[in-house]
């Protein structure tokens, strides 16, 4: 009899560093509803990435040519970027987006049809605006060395 007192105070013990061990609590994510957004295009050669923000540049979501499942060759494709902007515009679909300003950048494959694609989701387009880099020769070089 001597170890039932034991084992009571070894399952009491337990029993109170059970009640410490709680679960966390996930706080519900609020999407906030957003009717004017940015999309910001990247056509490379190689790829089209498709990044939906909000005017002070926070990401809402995206898709490139390669996250919808396009490897190689067939993610420089103008089908590959189409494909890439239906599926970022319902990955923010959620954002309750209706207009959108594009900036496009880069002059790869998928340019016209990145902007097809968003047409398609049916959002309304208010400006294109093209901010592709412009090289300009870079800075005058240093002159030969005299000595």
């Amino acid at each position: 009899m001597s170890d039932t007192p034991e084992k009571a105070k070894a399952d009491s013990k337990a029993a109170e560093t059970a009640e410490v061990i709680e679960p966390k609590v996930r706080k519900k994510k609020i999407k906030k509803a957003v009717p004017k957004a940015r999309v910001c295009i990247f056509a490379g050669e190689n790829n089209t990435i498709v990044t939906f923000t909000d005017f002070d540049g926070n990401k809402l979501g995206g898709s490139s040519s390669g996250t919808c499942g396009f490897k190689g060759t067939r993610k420089s494709t103008p089908y590959a970027a189409k494909v890439a902007a239906e599926t970022a515009s319902q990955n923010v679909s959620g954002f309750g987006i209706e207009s959108v300003q594009v900036e496009i950048r880069g002059l790869g494959p998928g340019r016209e049809q990145a902007l097809r694609g968003l047409q398609a989701a049916g959002l309304n387009l208010d400006a294109i605006i093209d901010v592709t880099p412009i090289a300009h020769g870079g800075c005058r070089p240093k002159g030969r060395r005299r000595v």
